[in-house]
C-alpha cells in the first residue's frame, strides 16, 4: 500500500499539465494538437521541430519565427472565417503554401514538373 502512495505522491506531478504560457493566437485547447501539425507543415522535423520557431523557454518571444508563426495563424485563421459556413471544414492550412518547406512557394513548378 505504501508503495502505491509513493507512486501516486511521485507520478502526480507528471500527470498535472500547466496551463500554457504566453498565448496569444490559439487557445489551450488548441495549440497541442496543432503544434505537430505545424512541424509537417514546415518541414523542420529534422531542423530542431519545435525549436524552429521557440527557445528553450517555449513560453518566450526571444525568437523571431514565432510572432511571424502567430501572424501567419491568424491569417490563415482569417482566410477560413470568410468562407461559407460549412460545418467544421477547413479550406486553407499552412500546407497549402508551404507544402512541407519552411519558405511558401510563391510560383506554380513548371510544366511537366510533379507537383509537390
Amino acid at each position: 500500500m505504501r508503495f502505491y502512495a509513493t507512486m501516486l505522491f511521485v507520478l502526480l506531478p507528471l500527470g498535472a499539465q500547466q496551463a500554457p504560457k504566453n498565448l496569444k493566437v490559439l487557445t489551450p485547447q488548441e495549440y497541442r494538437p496543432l503544434m505537430q501539425t505545424y512541424v509537417v507543415a514546415l518541414g523542420v522535423g529534422s531542423q530542431g521541430g519545435c525549436n524552429f520557431c521557440h527557445v528553450q523557454d517555449r513560453s518566450s518571444d526571444e525568437n523571431p519565427k514565432k510572432d511571424i508563426a502567430r501572424k501567419m495563424i491568424t491569417m490563415v485563421k482569417e482566410i477560413n472565417a470568410k468562407f461559407p459556413p460549412e460545418g467544421a471544414k477547413v479550406f486553407v492550412t499552412c500546407y497549402t503554401c508551404h507544402r512541407g518547406k519552411t519558405e511558401p512557394e510563391i510560383a506554380p513548378p513548371a510544366a511537366g514538373q510533379p507537383q509537390p
